[in-house]
């Protein structure tokens, strides 16, 4: 089982494990290893998983969503911001999609039910440490309304040719939203530095001088691809 995940050559993924539940946390690990995937470590609370992060750097953490003191939520925020290049997947009992909806803003690449079925958790893994989004169907049904919903009132829209990268759209969408530097470093999970070149750059770029006026250029933008019917980015 474990060749198919596995391309010869390739070093084996791998795995922190972090659940409060010991059993839950052996049973995973089985999984993972008959699937050729290396568990480093494991962790019994968010906090021994960060720290287990910063210490092993590994490809992926798949961490539960509830566990005693830091919960999976904090834990995958302070594990984005130390070691981005790090991918979460959260395994969890939940099959809310608001909670799936709030993980993902958060910063995890991936949220899966426990009830789904473990035996899909190693191809899943590999797909994370990809890049590729781990999310079932029904939460990309409910992404796909989201965006529908929010496109509805102009919010979101983005014009194809921008100056402005992906980031720094983030950024203004956040602005426009009247988050403070603070509260738009929290939701990106990035500090406030990284917040403030975004913003600097944000209206160098739109050629204004404060940040009610890029959101003014912004609502402008917005309200003439809506009138001439021009094609957005996301």
């Amino acid at each position: 089982m474990g060749m198919e995940f596995k391309v010869e050559g390739d070093a084996p993924l791998r795995v922190i494990v972090a659940d409060d539940d010991p059993l839950a946390r052996r049973m995973l690990r089985d999984v993972l290893q008959l699937a050729g995937i290396t568990v480093i470590a494991e962790a019994g609370s968010g906090r021994e998983a960060v720290e287990l992060t910063a210490y092993y750097t590994p490809d992926v953490v798949v961490m539960d969503l509830i566990m005693p003191g830091m919960d999976g939520l904090a834990a995958m925020s302070e594990i984005r911001r130390t070691a981005p290049e790090v991918r979460v997947v959260i395994l969890t009992s939940s099959d809310d999609d608001e909670v799936g909806l709030m993980t993902l803003r958060a910063g995890a690449s991936g949220f899966l039910c426990k009830n789904v079925g473990i035996d899909a958790l190693p191809r899943a893994l590999h797909c994370a440490k990809n890049g590729e989004a781990v999310i079932t169907r029904r939460l990309t049904m409910r992404l796909i309304e989201d965006l529908r919903m929010v496109r509805t009132d102009s919010a979101g829209l983005r014009p194809i040719r921008s100056a402005l990268t992906s980031r720094e759209w983030e950024v203004l969408d956040l602005l426009c939203q009247d988050l403070s530097t603070d509260e738009i470093a929290d939701r990106l999970v990035v500090s406030v530095e990284t917040v403030r070149s975004h913003v600097k750059n944000v209206l160098r770029k739109l050629e204004v001088r404060s940040r009610r006026e890029a959101v003014a250029v912004a609502s402008r933008l917005r309200a003439g691809m809506l009138e001439d019917g021009l094609p957005a980015g996301e």
